[in-house]
């Protein structure tokens, strides 16, 4: 007799795809974050939008929903294509969604112009010798 009240492994399709998911849960299992709490966090703080209105961690998300958020400087448009509830690998995980070509183009831009940026930068030396900080307060005029 078989107990069957286990998680399915990894590799499995969630079993009610047709159901909705909380929104928080489904951004966790298609892993845009590290945990649910992260989400939960993102999701208060405004920086997820369901069709275009703002949301909340609970509000569920179906089939052909589109999901804005912003992780870090790179925003994400993404829409739902299955709603599952476990965390599996990134190969189902990428099942779930499918990513809008515009943004993926423009987070590709943001991209190259913080690397072109890092680049760009030009580091001092580093701190002042202490001689180096006598003479500097001697143009500043102080003694």
């Amino acid at each position: 007799m078989s107990r069957g009240g286990g998680r399915p492994h990894a590799g499995a399709e969630p079993a009610a795809a047709a159901e909705p998911a909380r929104l928080d849960r489904w951004l966790w299992a298609a892993r845009f974050f590290k945990t649910r709490a992260l989400a939960t966090e993102a999701i208060a703080g405004g920086r997820v939008e369901v069709n275009g209105q703002r949301a909340k961690p609970g509000r569920h998300v179906h089939p052909g929903d589109a999901v804005r958020f912003r992780l870090g400087p790179y925003p994400h448009l993404v829409v739902v294509r299955t709603t599952g509830t476990h965390r599996g690998s990134a190969a189902v995980a990428a099942t779930l969604y499918e990513e809008d070509a515009a943004t993926r183009d423009e987070r590709e831009r943001l991209r190259e112009q913080h690397r072109l940026a890092a680049h760009a930068f030009a580091h001092g030396e580093g701190k002042p010798t202490k001689k180096e900080r006598r003479a500097l307060d001697g143009l500043r005029g102080r003694s």
